[in-house]
């Protein structure tokens, strides 16, 4: 409804950005909650979104952005640790501020007994909405088209035409922010039908790193190689580049859990939640094509 207000962490990542576009798009009323006043904080404040600033581990500004919302999402930084501090923090006050429901940005892989702490520390968050007793929506995404754009893989694809991880054959079906983004935006206008389910995302093609490989060089117009790398050259290249440790051991942990099968498989969710199909591999480098060419050095 045009009238109810929702709140959006992360919302200068890629799903809170992609969400906010989409409920105000529909009339919406957004508050975004965001670490800095920055020009990414601008942006949202000139699209129509209200901003407030803090921290998911501050709880007096968790309880202050929540005031008077009718649905949340929560995301947090894959980068940074104690996810399920933030995850209390976070129900506490939503259940306080009698808020009405909560999308909460889990992953794929969350487990109790996950080998990655950030995994493990997803399966617990969402035990604490879960616990909480407000009508909460869990999302498991796949890894991210994004991923392509990340600092550990992005320069490789434009100054050396490469992708490289320690993905073996394992596969996937990249998904996009975008994509998510709608899903986000519609379970919240709409929480009642999707209150205590945990949707796994996909998008629309599940492929190995070859296929991914060939789908963005396709789109660019020149050939794109995979390359698998070790865990242990991986982990070395994260660090060399300045990766957090608790990211390192995330991303290090997850790759083995895809060379195992973890992140493979489709489904139609996405389309069943917004009526559209999900974003492919092509499409997301044909619209982000800027950030894919070679730069000066």
């Amino acid at each position: 409804m045009s009238n109810e207000l929702y709140l959006v962490t992360g919302a200068t990542g890629a799903t809170g950005r992609s969400a906010i576009h989409h409920l105000l798009s529909r009339g919406a009323e957004v508050r975004a909650f965001v670490h800095n006043d920055d020009d990414r904080a601008a942006a949202l404040r000139a699209n129509g979104a209200e901003v407030v600033f803090g921290d998911l581990l501050d709880n007096d500004a968790v309880q202050k952005a929540v005031q008077g919302v009718t649905g949340v999402y929560f995301v947090y930084p894959i980068t940074q640790p104690q996810l399920v501090d933030a995850s209390a923090y976070f129900a506490h006050a939503a259940i306080a501020a009698g808020v009405r429901s909560i999308v909460n940005m889990s992953q794929i892989s969350a487990k109790v007994d996950a080998v990655s702490h950030a995994a493990r520390s997803h399966w617990y968050g969402e035990r604490v909405f879960d616990w909480a007793g407000v009508p909460v929506t869990h999302l498991r995404p796949t890894f991210f088209m994004e991923w392509l754009t990340y600092g550990f893989q992005l320069p490789l694809i434009t100054h050396h035409d490469l992708i490289k991880v320690p993905a073996g054959d394992g596969r996937h079906a990249p998904i996009s922010a975008e994509d998510q983004g709608r899903v986000i935006a519609n379970i919240l206008q709409d929480p009642a039908p999707h209150a205590g389910k945990t949707y796994p995302l996909y998008g629309a093609v599940e492929m190995n790193h070859e296929e991914l490989a060939s789908a963005v060089g396709e789109t660019l117009g020149r050939k794109i190689r995979y390359e698998p790398e070790s865990f242990d050259e991986f982990r070395a290249r994260l660090s060399a580049i300045g990766m957090p440790k608790h990211f390192i051991q995330h991303i290090v942990a997850v790759y083995h859990d895809y060379q195992n099968g973890g992140f493979a498989g489709t489904n139609d969710v996405v389309e069943a939640l917004t009526g559209r199909k999900p974003m492919t591999v092509g499409e997301y480098v044909k619209t982000n094509i800027k950030l894919f060419q070679p730069k000066e050095r």
